[in-house]
């Protein structure tokens, strides 16, 4: 099951999907989350609970449509908080937790990545770039990243609490560029969920892996659970 990240949706993880599912011989899904893609529009406003919110939300009423028993968890970026959430949320189920380039709380390089690309998206013609892949829902996509995770309300965010209920094994991959998170993200995810975690910092990457380093992590992805 693949969450993707906060300006993202199905089509943006491009041919990762395709590969991943030859390379590892599963089934692989991916979905657009609630007001991304071509999902319908969101009602309102994200607010602090909205990564938890969605192992009850839109990940619950697609496990119940498809029919989905045990799983496996891969999350992008904020994807990747997501995915903690439903793996702590179904412990049951949850057979393995893949995160990518997650943050497990909120850091100072964090802000100043999201206020530098919000900066950008301000440039003129910048927008059109999510509205490609968001149709008209693109300022709401953008609001909903940047006006959220730099809320005052936001700053003590964590995956803590999620972090210490995750009971299966938990690979956890990170570009050492990340401009959204420093290497203490995966440290924290691997710290919470001792004794059962992996840790793969990969050089010279930013906060893309699965394209900037596709082979590399679809080949460590697959060892890791081939085991």
């Amino acid at each position: 099951m693949l969450f993707h990240d906060s300006l993202g949706c199905v089509e943006l993880w491009r041919d990762f999907p395709a590969h991943l599912a030859l390379a590892t011989g599963r089934d692989v899904i991916a979905y657009d989350r609630l007001g991304f893609g071509r999902s319908d529009p969101h009602p309102g406003r994200l607010d602090a609970r909205f990564v938890r919110e969605e192992a009850q939300g839109g990940f619950r009423a697609l496990r119940e449509q498809l029919e989905i028993g045990g799983f496996v968890g891969f999350g992008h970026s904020v994807g990747g908080g997501m995915a903690v959430a439903c793996a702590a949320a179904y412990p049951a189920d949850c057979r393995a937790l893949i995160t990518e380039s997650a943050q497990a709380f909120v850091e100072d390089r964090t802000i100043q990545g999201i206020g530098d690309a919000a900066r950008t998206f301000e440039q003129p013609g910048q927008i059109d770039r999510l509205q490609k892949y968001h149709g008209d829902k693109a300022v709401w996509v953008l609001s909903a990243w940047v006006d959220t995770w730099l809320a005052p309300g936001f700053a003590d965010w964590n995956l803590d609490e999620d972090l210490r209920r995750v009971r299966c094994p938990v690979l956890a991959i990170h570009g050492d560029g990340d401009e959204f998170g420093s290497a203490r993200h995966p440290e924290r995810i691997a710290q919470l969920t001792a004794g059962h975690s992996t840790c793969v910092l990969l050089p010279q990457c930013g906060h893309v892996p699965h394209r900037e380093k596709v082979d590399i992590v679809i080949d460590a992805v697959t060892t890791w659970l081939s085991r």
